[in-house]
């Protein structure tokens, strides 16, 4: 009998990958919402390959994206404290100001 693949791994580690993109854009909650959705899949995967292991190849991958998945998850989480962290503080109005004189100045150039 031909081993088979779990269905769900590909996505789940693109969805990972794409949560690295998320933690850097979007203040980190982009990073969360894809992460979380990869773990999910999983998950879902995980419990599938414990039925029956002996049907599926492909399970190191599942373990590379769940590893990818929760690294873009931490990145992401540390990235939404920061965030919250200087919008509280009311240093991120300062940031963006900086940042766009720096943009303007550039700009002109």
């Amino acid at each position: 009998m031909e081993q088979q693949k779990l269905p769900n791994v590909t996505i789940a580690l693109v969805l990972g990958i794409i949560s690295y993109v998320g933690c850097c854009c979007t203040s980190g909650f982009g990073g969360i919402l894809f992460s979380g959705i990869a773990l999910f899949l999983i998950n879902k995967d995980t419990k599938i390959y414990q039925q029956n292991p002996q049907e599926y190849s492909n399970f190191g991958q599942l373990k590379t994206a769940k590893i990818v998945s929760i690294i873009g998850l931490v990145l992401s989480i540390i990235t939404v404290g920061l965030y919250i962290f200087f919008k509280s503080t009311g240093a991120y109005d300062e940031m963006m100001e900086e940042f766009m004189k720096g943009y303007n100045q550039g700009y002109n150039q």
